[in-house]
């Protein structure tokens, strides 16, 4: 009976020709894993992927850096933290959509401004979806972009439901918004709220954004309760209470 090793070896010896020969071993280095592997040493790969021990450390250093492979103090591998956000970007992607892009929607043609959908990746964000303005003139983020965590509201807002401590995530928490004029670009604003799921736990950040021009903070001090009212109705969508942002909502109405 062939071994495990020479079994996968040649599975990947009659990949598509059309096939890139190096991601295809190193889709094989990172299927070795198995649910009850937390990790594997280089021995282990190598019998189980059938590839020399050059080719797998070679390889394993373009997995390293891309964080889909971690090395541990003791040599031995497992899987990055760059697999993880990939899953949750295609878990979102699936789950997400048909509840967001439809309240993102609506919130567009209320505010006539552009809306989008960030989610934290480590320590940036990366736009998930996003719902342009009718404006000529508008704020440019393309689904997919990656910003910085900590500069403008939907960082902010995603760094305070993250754990950030400090000002302003405490005033964050409470109010479920942040505003920012210029924060991250001098030229533009945002206000974001947070969606929560099951448990509380942080599913992403709402923002409605424009070019501070025409979206200042008195237009945006008006939407609060409007874009309030659309994080709870996402955050109901995916199963949590949403009583926190609805007293959140009626608390901006009475601000003047």
């Amino acid at each position: 009976m062939d071994s495990p090793g020479k079994s996968t070896n040649a599975i990947i010896r009659r990949a598509p020709a059309e096939g890139v020969a190096a991601l295809d071993r190193a889709m094989a280095i990172l299927d070795a894993f198995t649910t009850a592997d937390r990790s594997l040493s280089l021995a282990e790969i190598a019998m189980r992927t059938g590839l020399y021990k050059s080719t797998i450390l070679r390889l394993a250093n373009s997995l390293l850096r891309g964080r889909l492979l971690e090395r541990l103090d003791d040599g031995r591998y497992r899987v990055g933290a760059g697999a993880f956000r990939l899953g949750a970007l295609y878990q979102r992607s699936v789950v997400a959509v048909d509840i967001l892009l439809p309240i993102m929607r609506d919130l567009s043609e209320r505010s006539l401004e552009s809306v989008a959908f960030y989610v934290r990746s480590g320590d940036v964000r990366t736009c998930l979806y996003r719902v342009e303005s009718k404006h000529p003139i508008r704020y440019t983020v393309r689904e997919g972009d990656v910003l910085p965590l900590l500069a403008g509201s939907g960082g902010r807002v995603l760094a305070a439901f993250s754990g950030q401590q400090g000002e302003p995530y405490e005033t964050i928490r409470r109010t479920c918004t942040f505003l920012g004029v210029g924060d991250r670009d001098p030229d533009t604003a945002g206000l974001s709220a947070p969606v929560l799921g099951p448990g509380h736990a942080l599913i992403g950040a709402l923002t409605l954004a424009g070019p501070s021009t025409r979206v200042d903070a008195a237009f945006l001090g008006r939407m609060r309760r409007p874009l309030l009212e659309a994080a709870a109705r996402a955050t109901r969508a995916f199963g949590e209470d949403a009583s926190m942002l609805e007293r959140a909502g009626l608390e901006a109405e009475a601000v003047p």
